[in-house]
């Protein structure tokens, strides 16, 4: 009564939909370079990759696979933040409570808080222990300057992204990390109303780095949503975009 179905048919009438070929341009496969060049660049998934790279850049023994380990970090702390801003109210008569519920009330609440905590701390080491591996191996060199650039803001950002998320239990470990925080900010050079040449730009105490983070010119209420908003979106908006700027300038230094 039924028909026995065919593997190998289902395959090929799915590669031939629409929607497939918008997705996986290229056609038929051959295996040879010039095809499997075409594939990756004309794919729109694979395009982010570089189109050719040596065999040796990619051994594991080289490589440590420290870059795909931060990125793979980097997606367990959007999933398990996500999860966090369900229960989280950026307030300061409710971020410390929040943070308690979600450890005693909360069904999971520690596990994730914690799957949040030290995936945050782990991302922090393997992202630097790159960096050192890059420089050991000379990878920073010719034609890959740029990528060592970005890579340099990449482990600022991820320093930050940490920073930034010290402060959301409000309790006194993240009043005082702050208040040491945003006073380094205030000793900045142009920038920082302690600084050096901050007079040249007019910058004091109301309109300098230390404001712009604290909302004022004291930690507050600002502070905890300014910090929310740098933690959950802008910071890591920056650092996704700057992610795909390096993957596409490995294809032109690869390719």
């Amino acid at each position: 009564m039924f028909k026995k179905l065919d593997p190998k048919k289902l395959f090929e009438d799915l590669t031939n939909t629409q929607v497939w070929r918008s997705m996986f341009r290229g056609g038929t496969w051959k295996d040879t370079s010039r095809d499997r060049a075409q594939h990756i660049l004309g794919n729109v998934w694979l395009h982010l990759h570089p189109a050719r790279i040596r065999r040796r850049a990619v051994d594991f023994k080289y490589t440590w696979g420290l870059g795909g380990l931060s990125f793979l970090l980097f997606l367990v702390l959007t999933a398990t933040g996500v999860v966090l801003m369900f229960y989280y109210r950026p307030t300061p008569d409710l971020a410390y409570r929040d943070m308690k519920d979600l450890q005693f009330v909360v069904s999971m609440g520690t596990f994730m808080r914690n799957m949040h905590r030290w995936a945050a701390h782990t991302m922090v080491m393997i992202v630097i222990l790159h960096m050192v591996r890059v420089f050991l191996t000379g990878s920073y060199k010719t034609p890959r300057e740029f990528n060592w650039g970005v890579g340099v803001i990449l482990l600022v950002l991820t320093l930050f992204l940490s920073f930034t998320g010290y402060l959301l239990p409000w309790d006194q470990l993240a009043m005082w990390a702050v208040t040491v925080g945003t006073n380094m900010a205030s000793s900045t050079p142009f920038v920082g109303a302690e600084g050096p040449f901050s007079s040249l730009l007019g910058v004091g105490l109301k309109n300098d780095a230390r404001f712009g983070l604290l909302g004022g010119t004291a930690v507050g209420s600002a502070t905890l949503v300014r910090f929310y908003v740098l933690h959950c979106i802008a910071v890591p908006f920056i650092t996704g975009a700057d992610n795909r700027r390096i993957i596409d300038r490995s294809f032109l230094a690869y390719s």
